[in-house]
């Protein structure tokens, strides 16, 4: 990212709505951290227990909450949300490098591929036929883009991203390199001990403003789509089966595996790690920690965790059937010994 020309604090308060403790006229250029900050820096404490952190350092300015005292010599500027206000900081001290519309001379188009004037199409980029490349679209070296498959305004393939046939991508995504869209779900029919492949008939369709992290897959769906909406964020390295569907401004960790067929809800956290079984319905508004075991649906809202040693399957479903009592239990043995 390019660096500007730097804004006052009063500027960066009256845009964001923050309020001003020290030097309004101080103006910074870049963000850093507490440690390496300079008089030129932006830094941010997004908790309390770093916030001694504030007398030592040199940058210029610091983003706060209204709890976290000043006792530094920093201008500071106090906001409820200290990590939601630097990111928007973060972005317009430091804004993405523009690329020049354009189809670089090593790309392979095909004629019936429809390419707008103003997205840029990297060197190496396969264009199949039907596909269809939006606005504003980027899509960095070696991306791959098959058969009426759709990249909407503005979004960015950083590189080494494959979409396949049909697969639909929104508006304001990002697909960080290594990226596979509409692989063939893991659909397998037993057949006198061998394995029969079930066609995969169906695609994918991401919604707008969606991150996904490098190296995660998603695969299409066998009759109907796998389907990601609006805001969802995807770290790397995650797995998402056919016929998953995944709602609004859900955030999923590194290294999650969801089965077939599973419905996440909207404003879900699920912790790195966590393995979803299939035809699982989780509902709106739940957490999962992380190396959580979900083999059964969730339909309350809340937090959830558990992850018990493996056993023979018949013993383990016994006794993870107990362990949700174990409380009631332990109350229980605890009423019987008073008596």
């Amino acid at each position: 990212m390019r660096q500007t020309e730097g804004y006052s604090i009063e500027e960066l308060a009256h845009r964001f709505g923050c309020v001003v403790q020290g030097d309004p006229s101080v103006r910074v250029t870049h963000v850093a951290s507490l440690e390496n900050a300079d008089p030129e820096a932006l830094a941010f404490v997004a908790r309390p227990k770093y916030a001694h952190l504030l007398a030592d350092t040199r940058a210029g300015a610091v983003i706060v909450s209204p709890g976290t005292a000043g006792n530094g010599r920093s201008s500071l500027l106090i906001t409820s949300n200290p990590l939601a206000v630097y990111a928007r900081i973060a972005s317009l001290l430091h804004p993405e490098e523009g690329v020049p519309a354009g189809v670089h001379e090593t790309a392979t188009i095909d004629p019936t591929a429809h390419i707008e004037p103003s997205a840029s199409i990297g060197a190496g980029c396969v264009i199949g036929p039907r596909a269809h490349i939006g606005p504003h679209a980027v899509l960095g070296p070696q991306c791959i883009v098959l058969r009426d498959a759709r990249v909407g305004a503005g979004t960015r393939l950083v590189a080494r991203v494959t979409l396949l046939d049909r697969v639909i991508v929104g508006e304001g995504c990002i697909l960080h390199p290594g990226v596979v869209i509409g692989a063939d779900g893991f659909g397998m029919a037993p057949d006198g001990g061998q394995w029969l492949k079930i066609p995969q008939l169906g695609s994918v369709r991401i919604g707008n403003d969606v991150e996904i992290g490098a190296n995660t897959t998603i695969d299409r769906g066998t009759l109907g789509d796998t389907v990601i909406e609006d805001g969802v964020k995807l770290d790397n390295l995650i797995q998402i089966g056919h016929n998953v569907r995944i709602g609004a401004h859900t955030v999923i960790s590194a290294c999650v595996g969801i089965a077939g067929s599973t419905t996440i809800g909207k404003h879900c956290l699920i912790g790195g790690k966590v393995g979803i079984a299939d035809h699982v319905d989780i509902c709106d508004g739940v957490s999962i920690l992380a190396m959580t075991g979900v083999n059964s649906s969730i339909q309350e809202p809340g937090v959830y965790s558990g992850t018990i040693g493996f056993a023979e399957v018949t013993r383990f479903r016994r006794n993870a059937a107990r362990f949700r009592h174990l409380d009631d239990m332990a109350k229980e043995l605890r009423r019987l010994g008073k008596r």
